[in-house]
């Protein structure tokens, strides 16, 4: 990466091969910095620089960058914000980001002043020349963002939709454009937090999502994507005899979604090489219960709308501000995943070998009353008490084992 520092704090990046080649240049060959220094974005970042004039040491940037690539989280520190972090590639290490932002929202607010500065540390990061880099843990992230502008669920994959009105469920169909949910994002978990709610019928719909930069009313879906910032993987939990009783009586959901759950890290498009491609993304959603495998699924295959058809839809009569989520709901499973309390569960999106890019989800449902109850009354074994030596206490598999034994040795 090639970098030139202006007045008033503006950069200007041009591209390093490997994110040309990422984001896809002529016939998938790199271009050069040269090459890049000729083509339309430098000429109209060197054509602004130059409007600029005597103003440029007060001006502020408004170029957008053409490559960002890097991983952010946010690291709990007791606010309701958390703090936050870029991530190495390999998920192992991070570093706070407080000389450029404390918060995810700032960055997604002056995007093109911050973004670059950003990717700059992430470089540094990923090289080992990072001052003060730390083992990342992500069972100490929060949502990325914890505090969301609004949370759209987003229905791209008809069959899901199929599938759940197969169960009898009163799904809505629509197949001229995708089917929009306003959604709650008053509870946000983080990747290892446990999910406490003790209602039967638990199901997660893991999903990917994409955070937006402000869009427009009106955007057309091309538009639309260029004002996605990163990407991310969410659950959103649903109680389904719920969500039954709801449709049925035409209520919205609301009691029938009570959390949305995050993988640890966001990621920006171009850390996604070569399975990025129009708003769609070649990942494998892997499911797991208790350590059993229940699905592998195609994210890409089924995905009748892309992500710009869905932000384009939602921008319909209305903009988007920086920090929205949409979903692009879950590819159909051929089985449910039905939880009870007590199980666990990792989610993940895979891309080749290695470490999933986003991290995992990987939590705990609470147990139930009625265990925590019957462990709590369960009574322990009480030698002192026990007044007859051949008497073993209840459930004690070696006394049973030894009186056995005597048993035995006692009959002809």
């Amino acid at each position: 990466m090639v970098v030139a520092s202006f007045g008033g704090g503006l950069t200007i990046r041009t591209a390093t091969a490997e994110a040309s080649t990422a984001r896809g240049g002529v016939g998938g060959a790199p271009i050069s910095a040269q090459a890049w220094s000729a083509s339309a974005p430098a000429v109209a970042a060197a054509s602004a620089i130059r409007s600029w004039g005597d103003n440029a040491a007060t001006a502020r940037p408004t170029i957008d960058c053409p490559f960002t690539t890097m991983k952010l989280a946010t690291y709990r520190d007791g606010s309701r914000d958390g703090q936050l972090v870029v991530v190495s590639k390999d998920l192992s290490q991070a570093c706070y980001a407080n000389g450029i932002a404390t918060r995810l929202q700032q960055v997604l607010d002056d995007w093109n002043f911050m973004a670059p500065q950003l990717e700059t540390l992430s470089l540094a990061l990923n090289q080992g020349r990072a001052r003060h880099a730390f083992a990342f843990d992500p069972k100490q992230c929060q949502a990325p963002l914890p505090r969301l502008a609004g949370w759209i669920a987003g229905e791209a994959y008809p069959d899901q939709g199929k599938g759940l009105r197969e169960r009898g469920l009163a799904w809505p169909e629509r197949l001229s454009a995708p089917l929009l949910r306003a959604g709650g994002a008053e509870a946000l978990l983080g990747p290892a937090d446990v999910l406490d709610l003790r209602v039967p019928g638990l199901e997660p719909e893991a999903q990917l999502a994409v955070m937006t930069g402000d869009l427009p009313q009106g955007a057309v879906p091309s538009q639309a994507l260029e004002s996605v910032r990163l990407l991310m993987l969410v659950s959103d939990w649903v109680l389904r005899p719920v969500q039954q009783e709801e449709l049925a009586n035409g209520w919205p959901a609301w009691h029938s979604r009570p959390a949305l759950q995050f993988a640890p890290v966001a990621v920006t498009p171009d850390e996604l090489p070569g399975a990025w491609y129009l708003g769609r993304a070649a990942l494998q959603l892997q499911i797991m219960r208790n350590g059993r495998k229940q699905a592998v699924l195609d994210a890409k295959a089924g995905m009748q709308w892309s992500f710009g058809d869905l932000l384009a839809e939602a921008a319909r009569h209305r903009p988007l501000r920086a920090g929205t989520l949409i979903g692009a709901g879950m590819p159909a499973l051929a089985k449910p995943v039905v939880l009870e309390q007590g199980d666990s569960l990792r989610i993940e999106f895979k891309l080749g070998d290695g470490p999933g890019p986003f991290g995992a989800i990987d939590m705990d449902l609470a147990e139930s009353e009625d265990a925590e109850t019957a462990a709590e009354n369960d009574p322990a074994p009480d030698a002192a008490g026990d007044e007859s030596p051949d008497a073993a206490p209840d459930g004690d598999a070696t006394a049973d084992a030894e009186q056995g034994d005597l048993d035995e040795a006692a009959s002809p």
